[in-house]
């Protein structure tokens, strides 16, 4: 029998509940993502496009269990609103790590209904986020959102300033531990340069014969696999050293992050 949060995760989702597999229930092996487009799951006709959630498991323990909420379009706010943030609470166990991203959504302000505040109700958004977690036992752990490929003068652009400066604050406030992705993946694409940080994203051209985009695409904020892999590296990285109960699952060294063509791992079947 499904449980009421696997049903109401099909009905957020549009998908039949009868094909929603049920969560694993191991909360010391398990990594819950709540987070938005940049980490979530993809189907392979939308490759290259990647998450840095598929990738994850790459850096981790074979007994590693990943359940993946990460969903594109959603920020701190919408995230709520259409009901995931209840399925994930839902589903929750003691010991289980929840890495909570957003950013990118909140601060649309072309799409208003996703816009947040970071100053006012980002920042609250992300304090009650913490707070659920720690109610439920669980341990939640804080990440600043991706670094877009944006360049000016050869020097790459602090495009989320006040909400990654949020998500550093909220964690140093409440004590959580924090993954600073941006700074982190401004730094590589920083060493690398533009032309060579392009590799990283959706940035492609027609003759490039790329299927899920047969026109070509520019697109400076979602990362491709190969940037997913990095991401992925970063926050394995990160979680390695935040103290929680994830932190045994990390994998010593860094995860292979050349292209496979799919969302699998060197050395695994």
């Amino acid at each position: 029998m499904k449980t009421a949060a696997a049903l109401a995760l099909a009905l957020v989702m549009g998908a039949a509940p009868a094909a929603l597999a049920e969560p694993a229930l191991s909360g010391p092996n398990r990594i819950v993502i709540a987070s938005d487009s940049t980490a979530a799951d993809y189907s392979a006709r939308s490759f290259p496009q990647m998450g840095w959630g598929m990738v994850l498991k790459c850096s981790l323990k074979p007994e590693a269990q990943i359940v993946n909420l990460a969903r594109g379009g959603r920020s701190t706010k919408t995230f709520q609103e259409e009901g995931l943030w209840s399925v994930l609470m839902a589903q929750l166990k003691p010991d289980d790590t929840v890495l909570i991203q957003f950013g990118h959504n909140d601060a649309d302000t072309k799409k208003i209904v996703r816009f947040t505040d970071p100053n006012g109700a980002y920042a609250d958004n992300l304090r009650r986020f913490v707070a659920d977690v720690r109610t439920a036992g669980a341990k939640p752990v804080l990440i600043t959102p991706i670094a877009k490929l944006i360049f000016k003068d050869g020097q790459v652009q602090d495009t989320h300033g006040p909400y990654s400066a949020t998500v550093r604050r909220v964690a140093a406030e409440t004590k959580t531990p924090l993954i600073d992705l941006d700074r982190e993946s401004q730094a590589r694409l920083q060493a690398v340069g533009e032309a060579q940080g392009a590799k990283y994203f959706m940035i492609y051209s027609a003759a490039d014969k790329i299927a899920s985009h047969p026109e070509g695409i520019n697109d400076t904020t979602h990362p491709n696999e190969l940037g997913a892999r990095m991401a992925a590296g970063i926050v394995a990285k990160g979680l390695r050293g935040a103290g929680v109960p994830a932190s045994k699952l990390v994998l010593p060294g860094e995860a292979d992050a050349s292209a496979r063509g799919e969302p699998t791992c060197a050395g695994r079947p």
